[in-house]
């Protein structure tokens, strides 16, 4: 079960940082604005959305609250580093103490 989460982490980290580098190496070949450039600036972030999803369809009640927690952050402040910082907080001290 690790296995496969650490494949998927593994593949979406090397799928984040093909991203930026084809970004980096294309430069002025890629378009300022229009449907092309809004697709390539949301891509991060929906392969972030991806493996929550994944990891919180695998996980249980500890998942599931530390889930919740990370979403009331981010409701609150609007802050992707908070969000993170939050959830996996929360991960951790419900993993550690339940």
């Amino acid at each position: 079960m690790m296995t496969e989460t650490w494949i998927l982490i593994l593949g979406l980290a090397a799928a984040t940082f093909a991203v930026r580098l084809s970004g980096y190496l294309l430069g002025q070949r890629l378009p300022d604005h229009g449907p092309w450039a809004r697709g390539l600036q949301a891509l991060p972030g929906c392969l972030i959305l991806s493996l929550v999803t994944y990891l919180l369809m695998r996980g249980g009640p500890q998942e599931w609250a530390a889930g919740t927690v990370a979403l009331a952050v981010a409701l609150a402040t609007r802050s992707l580093p908070l969000t993170m910082a939050a959830g996996i907080a929360a991960i951790y001290l419900l993993r550690a103490y339940f």
